[in-house]
């Protein structure tokens, strides 16, 4: 891939002289008090081992709309930033285990997903680039004896059984220090991993989709971006969605519409109140999706309560069950927070990927199939790794504030204060 592609920039179609653009003035200028910030949430409570962060930038404001766990996508981050991977990698392991020396990675169990594999085969190479032996341990049964997995990328992925030995997990003969997930464990936490000592897993299996919830992220993320808007001198509704929890929907039965409809009107009127309040002549939307799973599954775009009631058939059956059969009876309503940014004319979001406290890169998620107020992640998008020409922890105070590296600064702020989100609910369920 040639370098000037690599250091294209979205087009961000909307004027650069609003809310914006004063939000990352106000970023740059206190830059010092931000870090010091940050740093003090690391102190106060661990980071996760890694995450990835969806942002959405609608010129008037940026806001994470999805914070997973257990991210793929690994495949597609820059090269150049391997040796930042690297060395997050280092940190963040020796956090958990400081003599560990084998890891095992237990990955998700679609092994006919080759954009997955590819992932985890990246995922693996950052490890051992890192220092560290690795086996990747599958949890499906079938898999009895090693199997060597080739590759598009000419690259090979042994999938290794997992055996217990008494509190510990096996590959073979070998002992891992550390377990790592990269398996949201959206079907429950499997027996295998009950009861583990002294094998540290990261993230911890609480964190899986069975029991993890969307709306309890986005409360503490609420939380979050109301002290660091105090120390910006910002406005918290620039970088948090607003968003409502109905906990009592069954989109086949039409059971729990007047909950849902009543907050799809609810934070319909909040966002019309701050959009006359910034003279914001968009039309106000929401996203309905399910309070848990992720790969963009049961997500649909809502403009007004009476669409909620008028779903047809296929779009209730859509919702109603998520990966692995999950019934989806609990319902986030989020603010649709628009993305004005293009790539070559198809709509475009940023994904930042962070190991430990670091941002180790990222990508635009692109969709030419797609508007500006729908989910992107969905059959048919594509990535193109994000131009960080230097790191995004690293602004230039004498550019404007548009300018690259400086929109990757604010990109990196907003997504290590999901980071801070995702921390506190770690330790909140621990």
């Amino acid at each position: 891939m040639a370098i000037e592609h690599l250091q294209a920039v979205p087009h961000l179609t909307t004027a650069l002289n609003g809310p914006l653009q004063r939000l990352e003035e106000h970023l740059l200028a206190r830059q010092t008090e931000i870090e010091q910030w940050f740093r003090g949430q690391w102190l106060a409570t661990l980071p996760p081992f890694y995450a990835s962060v969806d942002l959405r930038n609608a010129g008037f404001k940026l806001a994470p709309v999805d914070t997973n766990l257990f991210p793929a996508g690994f495949n597609n981050l820059n090269p150049a930033f391997q040796p930042l991977c690297i060395q997050a990698i280092q940190t963040a392991v020796e956090r958990f285990c400081p003599k560990a020396c084998r890891i095992l990675v237990v990955p998700e169990s679609h092994t006919r997903n080759l954009f997955y594999l590819e992932s985890l085969a990246s995922l693996v190479n950052l490890l051992g680039l890192a220092g560290f032996q690795v086996d990747v341990g599958s949890l499906l049964p079938e898999i009895t004896v090693p199997q060597t997995v080739s590759l598009a990328s000419g690259r090979t992925l042994t999938l290794s059984p997992l055996r217990r030995e008494g509190n510990k997990l096996k590959v073979g003969d070998q002992t891992p220090c550390v377990v790592l997930l990269n398996n949201d464990l959206s079907g429950g936490v499997p027996e295998i991993l009950h009861g583990l000592e002294d094998q540290p897993v990261v993230p911890p299996p609480s964190m899986g989709w069975k029991t993890r919830r969307k709306s309890r992220h986005f409360l503490l993320y609420r939380q979050a971006a109301a002290e660091f808007a105090a120390i910006a001198d910002i406005d918290p509704w620039l970088i948090d969605p607003v968003f409502r929890q109905c906990g009592k929907i069954d989109f086949q039965k039409r059971e729990g519409e007047d909950c849902l409809t009543y907050y799809v009107e609810e934070v319909l009127n909040e966002i019309r109140a701050k959009y006359r309040e910034y003279k914001i002549p968009d039309d106000p939307f929401v996203i309905v999706k399910a309070d848990a799973g992720t790969y963009g599954m049961n997500i649909m775009t809502v403009r007004s309560p009476e669409e909620v009631r008028d779903l047809n058939r296929k779009q209730r059956t859509k919702m109603a069950r998520g990966k692995e059969g999950f019934e989806v009876k609990e319902v986030l309503v989020q603010e649709g927070v628009y993305t004005f940014e293009t790539w070559e004319e198809a709509v475009a979001e940023p994904v930042v990927y962070m190991i430990d406290r670091f941002v180790v890169g990222g990508f635009y998620r692109v969709h030419a199939e797609r508007g500006k107020d729908e989910n992107l992640n969905a059959p048919g998008m594509t990535f193109k790794p994000l131009a960080f020409v230097e790191s995004c922890i690293n602004p230039d105070r004498s550019r404007a504030p548009d300018a690259c590296p400086n929109r990757f600064y604010a990109y990196g702020v907003i997504a290590r204060l999901a980071l801070v989100a995702a921390a506190r609910e770690i330790h909140t369920a621990a």
